[in-house]
């Protein structure tokens, strides 16, 4: 399966379905140099969903839903992906945005549904952003259920935010490449201490 946003910045995809909320997160501008925003234009954006809807597929084991993009709908779920690192980011002991509800994520349908082998599966509802974003929150609801939505993160390094499942044994994770944005934060840290050192003799 190919999950194009996430594979842009070399990182490994989370578990399951999962991957679907993280590459919607990493459709966003990021890395050096930056990568494009895939929700930049209508056409970008139905070309990752499209492919993402496939690799979650194949992920779940589930059909597709078919979700028609508009024009209109780009903005939707461009500010649904800004809400969504939003609420990530104060799971990671982020300060918390200006009081209320964000507006894209305050309601957004979905169904339970049994099927034949007596499951209960969770269907998206809606029509364009709505739908995809009805995905991406029964996919965390679902992580949050199996206590797995503590290991996706956005990198700390406000430059970058890029979206990483923590796999490490006790999700102490912060950068989502330590190589590249934590020594970048290393070597900041390390040149305020000497600059401060410097000041004080």
């Amino acid at each position: 399966m190919s999950w194009t946003a996430t594979a842009r910045y070399g990182v490994e995809p989370a578990p399951g379905g999962l991957a679907f909320v993280q590459d919607l997160l990493n459709t966003l501008s990021a890395g050096k140099p930056r990568e494009p925003d895939l929700l930049q234009s209508a056409e970008d954006a139905r070309a990752w969903l499209d492919q993402a809807l496939r690799s979650w597929s194949e992920a779940t084991g589930r059909p597709a839903p078919a979700v028609e993009l508009t024009a209109e709908d780009v903005r939707g779920l461009h500010d649904f992906r800004h809400d969504l690192a939003e609420s990530l980011h104060v799971r990671q002991g982020g300060p918390a945005p200006e009081p209320g509800p964000a507006a894209s994520l305050m309601t957004l349908p979905a169904a339970l549904r049994l099927d034949g082998h007596g499951n209960v599966h969770a269907e998206p509802r809606g029509t364009g952003w709505r739908q995809a974003a009805s995905l991406a929150l029964m996919e965390i609801y679902q992580a949050q259920c199996t206590d797995t939505l503590r290991r996706l993160k956005t990198c700390r390094n406000t430059r970058c935010l890029t979206a990483f499942y923590d796999r490490s044994r006790n999700n102490s994770g912060v950068w989502h490449d330590v190589h590249v944005c934590g020594n970048a934060a290393n070597l900041r840290n390390y040149r305020a201490r000497k600059r401060a050192g410097a000041d004080q003799v």
